[in-house]
């Protein structure tokens, strides 16, 4: 048995493609495409709309490869502050490099790495001779002189002009970036005013995934958009400006709406005639809605990922990354919904084997753990906390166990492999916490495997677990989570924490 599907990617890829090819034919020379969201690994869409290929985009790059320019954005104070991107859990700079590396492997170089809103701050001098001393192009941009309110001044030498130029030589040029706020629409323009002065006739259009223009205002889909971007404040409306022109409803976000009136001016005064754009929905290329198949699946996989933020964002509250307000964000989404954190099914199972542990009294220094998964098939597997083991790593082992067919009885782990684990970590790392997390115990099953061919039947199965729900009744350690990212399962957890030190590694 497998999960229901409700999204079709043969048709959104034929629908998007399209749609950017009319654009292009639309302005004559060359277009700007600013792509929403993720370009790579774009594992929220894929979460919402089970059947999305997280790199369905990339698909789609390559069909337009002989067509296309890239050009990569990063914004400078996310290398100062070293923001973080949560589902890989490195710094957008680092993000920014995994990116040209995803481009290189599927076949796609980038023209250059524009750093915005540059300032000359330290890291971001540091970013840019590391990327250039590796023969990679880079071009830094200032803040716009009069943005947003002075028209005059923005579409000038004072303004625009004073950025570089990037040269590109094919008719559709991608910008993206790591994450929000990265300087891609900035960038657009930019290019924008310096082919209007070279006698080139350009355009722009926005990639957009989220919010979904064609679905209903309130659907979960739009609504998990929501949720996603509640630590932005981002918030799905009906766009006023659409329903005006062509008398028809359709969704777009605040940020969207508010900049519309400002980017509209700007553009006209680039190009020196009318826009062809009457609303910000007209200017995205968003035919992700064509390619649903089966609505009810979509919002039921929506209202999962709505309750997965809210554990997400109390868990960063608890840790001191997130605020109060965040989370009530997403409280009060889910009450417009009438859904709770009891909807999840493994939060329910990891509460419950957590209140098996402490009735058997095994634990770990006083701490309780549970946590559970969900197979694809809809089986729920449980794991608890061991002077042994984490939580997650019982629960990742009684899970391959139960997909090879093994009997609880035969251990995987070789006694001494663990105890030499145990005891180099303790004896040699002084490290206090003895038990072996994630990451630990997948290094010990894989040299278990060796010399058991049951660990090595299990070690098999892994890859079954990617994409599977799971949740641990505390907040995971560094190993649990890292292990269980690289597996590919979606992980939540309460915001408790597993050992009472401050400081755990």
């Amino acid at each position: 048995m497998t999960r229901a599907i409700g999204f079709d990617n043969a048709r959104y890829l034929e629908e998007q493609t399209r749609e950017i090819l009319r654009r292009v034919r639309l302005f004559g020379d060359k277009l700007y495409l600013e792509f929403g969201g993720k370009l790579i690994y774009d594992f929220h869409a894929a979460r919402v709309l089970p059947g999305y290929d997280p790199n369905v985009k990339m698909h789609l790059l390559t069909r337009l490869a002989d067509r296309s320019d890239i050009i990569l954005c990063i914004y400078a104070g996310d290398i100062e502050r070293r923001r973080i991107r949560g589902d890989f859990g490195i710094t957008y700079d680092a993000d920014a490099l995994k990116m040209i590396d995803d481009l290189s492997g599927w076949g796609l170089a980038i023209r250059g790495v524009v750093i915005t809103r540059f300032d000359g701050q330290e890291s971001a001098v540091r970013f840019k001779n590391r990327l250039e001393r590796r023969g990679i192009r880079v071009y830094t941009h200032r803040f716009t002189k009069g943005y947003p309110t002075d028209v005059d001044t923005i579409v000038s030498d004072d303004g625009y002009g004073a950025n570089e130029y990037i040269e590109t030589d094919r008719p559709i040029v991608v910008v993206t970036g790591p994450g929000l706020g990265s300087g891609k629409l900035a960038t657009c323009l930019s290019q924008l005013y310096h082919e209007q002065k070279r006698g080139v006739a350009a355009g722009y259009a926005k990639f957009e995934t989220f919010p979904i223009w064609n679905l209903p205002l309130r659907h979960p889909v739009n609504v998990a958009y929501e949720a996603a971007a509640a630590d932005v404040g981002d918030a799905a409306q009906i766009d006023s400006y659409h329903l005006e022109a062509l008398n028809e409803k359709a969704v777009n976000y605040n940020r969207d709406l508010e900049v519309f009136p400002i980017l509209k001016r700007i553009m006209e005064r680039i190009s020196g005639e009318i826009s062809v754009y009457r609303s910000p929905t007209e200017m995205g290329v968003n035919r992700v809605g064509f390619g649903i198949v089966n609505d009810q699946v979509v919002r039921e996989a929506a209202t999962q990922e709505i309750i997965r933020r809210f554990f997400r964002y109390s868990c960063e509250y608890a840790m001191g990354i997130e605020t109060r307000q965040t989370v009530q964000r997403v409280e009060l989404l889910m009450k417009e919904l009438d859904i709770h954190p009891e909807d999840r099914k493994v939060a329910v199972a990891a509460a419950r084997a957590a209140e098996d542990a402490v009735a058997r009294g095994k634990g770990s220094d006083g701490i309780y753990c549970g946590a559970a998964l969900e197979l694809q098939d809809g089986t729920i597997i449980t794991g608890k906390n061991s002077p042994l083991l984490h939580a997650a790593s019982s629960l990742v082992l009684n899970a391959i166990k139960h997909l090879a067919g093994i009997p609880d009885a035969i251990h995987l782990l070789a006694p001494h492999i663990t105890g030499t684990l145990s005891h180099f970590k303790k004896e040699v790392l002084g490290s206090k916490m003895v038990s072996l997390d994630l990451e630990e115990t997948l290094i010990a099953l894989s040299i278990s495997a060796a010399v058991n061919p049951a660990a090595q039947a299990a070690v098999d199965r892994l890859k079954e677990l990617r994409g599977c729900e799971a949740h641990i009744t505390h907040i995971p350690s560094p190993g649990d989570e890292a292990g269980l990212r690289k597996l590919g399962v979606n992980l939540t957890s309460f915001p408790n924490f597993a050992s009472k030190d401050l400081f755990v590694v």
